[in-house]
């Protein structure tokens, strides 16, 4: 079906029609003016571009059936709905419904070059926090940020041996179809853009295996005497979570010059933390071909761990370094002297990349074809005190792999497979849990099992229920302990603690220095051979 073919006629899709276009497109520019997407100058031209894109000749002239109200979703679905029946998008599956939204909304939209300039002068007159708060609510009004799919997370709080953690189950993110993932398979490797953070995706139309970004807008930063650039996530996993990547297309790569990269962002940024991903498989984060940080306005349980010993090293005045009460291997660095701070921080990355204790597994080294692997690297973490000074957490990683554990020693073990076999990456690092959104589903039907559901049980123990045969011993175990006959509230709330509990036993996993007594003196051996004293 073509545009074309249509010219003049009604169109209907589930029900829309040329007319309901014509008001969405009002409402729509009435939503723009009311969130500032536009100025008011721009109302004229902008309605002129939707009637454009949507092949129409005039706007809507008569009253409103519907009120102009600020919501966005209702006139942003009917425009989706005509645009699929004009021949706008070939299905009508998320993944075409969501390359279609972000155009519309592009519509709507500054050129990148003046989103810059408001933020820049936003940040003179009123300071970062308001530019930051700002841009972030474009990015929102934008429908950049679906908050309507990040509302549909399941989010609970955890009590474990090591504080509150926070656990998520990930909805926000659309899964594809069958179909799109026969057709992204057929597709050549993406040349242009080269990745999801190049400089590039901003505007970009998308495709069936790479968003649109039409809607995207980013702000140019300067760190460590380079080019940066600084955006939000689409998928915010917590408050204001930003994305700050390289300029260019250059890989992932820890060095002293990281550090500084960090240390520079939270001196312009003091509201905001700012970490890296390690950058070595298994214990590296989902994107290691694009260099980039994560960072937001949130506090995270690794945050709010205390310390358990404190030193000292008498070539770092200023500095104390902390072993932190976490399941995960972390020093806390601090001190009010930016550069000696990033001294220090330095000096332990490089000591550590060449440390082994092969008592506690830990070997920098492997030998591979006659050459050095190395294995040895870290998450590194920075924020703002509250009395200004610098706060880094550095968390010790390390990547090797062995007969028993192949998928890494120092990841999450097989037997947590079927809650979470991902990376640890830098946000779970940090205690909020970002678990697949399979379990929505699956733990909705062990609690079935747990409250009463005896033919569930009795297919799990066949093994002719497969959605749950990944869970088969763990759900054993808990009928064993806890019986069915829990009321479905009570199911509930016992499987949320026990994926909770699960989550603080994967980080354990994933620590390199156990939490255990040989663990400590373990980590405590390496705090001492990198020169510090208590």
């Amino acid at each position: 079906m073509t545009i074309s073919s249509k010219e003049g006629l009604q169109v209907a899709a589930k029900g829309r029609t040329k007319q309901e276009a014509q008001q969405a497109i009002e409402r729509l520019l009435h939503y723009g003016r009311e969130h500032k997407l536009f100025d008011g100058w721009d109302m004229d031209y902008t309605r002129n571009r939707l009637l454009e894109l949507f092949a129409l000749d005039e706007p809507w002239t008569s009253e409103l059936k519907e009120p102009l109200a600020s919501e966005l979703r209702e006139p942003l679905d009917i425009l989706i709905d005509y645009g699929f029946a004009i021949g706008l998008i070939p299905d009508d599956s998320d993944t075409y419904r969501d390359l279609l939204d972000a155009r519309i909304m592009g519509q709507l939209l500054p050129r990148p070059s003046e989103t810059i300039a408001e933020f820049k002068q936003t940040a003179r007159a009123a300071g970062i926090e308001a530019a930051t708060r700002d841009f972030y609510k474009l990015a929102v009004d934008s429908n950049y940020i679906r908050m309507d799919r990040v509302a549909n997370n399941i989010y609970w709080n955890q009590a474990t041996p090591y504080g509150e953690m926070e656990i998520t189950i990930n909805l926000s993110k659309p899964e594809k179809s069958p179909k799109e993932i026969a057709m992204a398979k057929l597709l050549p490797p993406p040349v242009y853009p080269k990745c999801q953070l190049c400089r590039e995706n901003v505007g970009y139309a998308g495709r069936v295996n790479h968003p649109a970004r039409q809607n995207l807008r980013v702000i140019p930063l300067e760190l460590n005497d380079e080019p940066w650039l600084f955006q939000y996530s689409p998928y915010v996993y917590y408050n204001e979570h930003c994305i700050v990547f390289h300029h260019d297309h250059v890989p992932m790569k820890l060095t002293r010059d990281t550090f500084k990269r960090l240390l520079d962002f939270t001196a312009e940024f003091p509201h905001y933390f700012i970490g890296s991903n390690a950058d070595l498989p298994i214990v590296g984060g989902s994107i290691l071909t694009h260099d980039h940080f994560q960072g937001g306005r949130h506090t995270f349980p690794l945050e709010k761990a205390p310390a358990e010993a404190t030193f000292r090293h008498e070539a770092f005045e200023g500095v104390t370094v902390s072993i932190v009460k976490w399941p995960m291997t972390v020093l806390r660095l601090n001190s009010h002297q930016p550069d000696v701070l990033l001294n220090a921080a330095d000096d332990l990355y490089e000591k550590w990349k060449s440390y082994s204790d092969a008592t506690a597994e830990v070997l920098a080294f492997t030998e591979e074809d006659g050459q050095p692997v190395p294995h040895n690297t870290v998450t590194p973490i920075v924020r703002r005190g509250a009395d200004g000074s610098y706060e880094m957490d550095i968390v010790l990683r390390n990547n090797r792999t062995n007969e028993q554990y192949p998928e890494g020693i120092f990841h999450p073990h097989r037997e947590m497979h079927h809650i979470k076999k991902e990376n640890i990456g830098l946000i779970e690092v940090m205690g909020l849990a970002i678990l697949p959104g399979r379990l929505k589903e699956e733990l909705a039907r062990i609690a079935e099992i747990l409250s009463g559901n005896k033919g569930l049980y009795e297919e799990v123990l066949a093994g002719s229920e497969d959605a749950l045969a990944v869970h088969a011993e763990w759900i054993r175990e808990l009928v064993a302990e806890h019986g069915q006959g829990l009321s479905q509230e009570e199911a509930e709330a016992l499987l949320r603690n026990e994926v909770g509990l699960k989550f603080s036993a994967i980080l354990e996993h994933a620590g390199v220095f156990k939490t255990t007594p040989s663990g400590r003196e373990a980590f405590r051996r390496f705090v001492a051979s990198a020169g510090y004293q208590e």
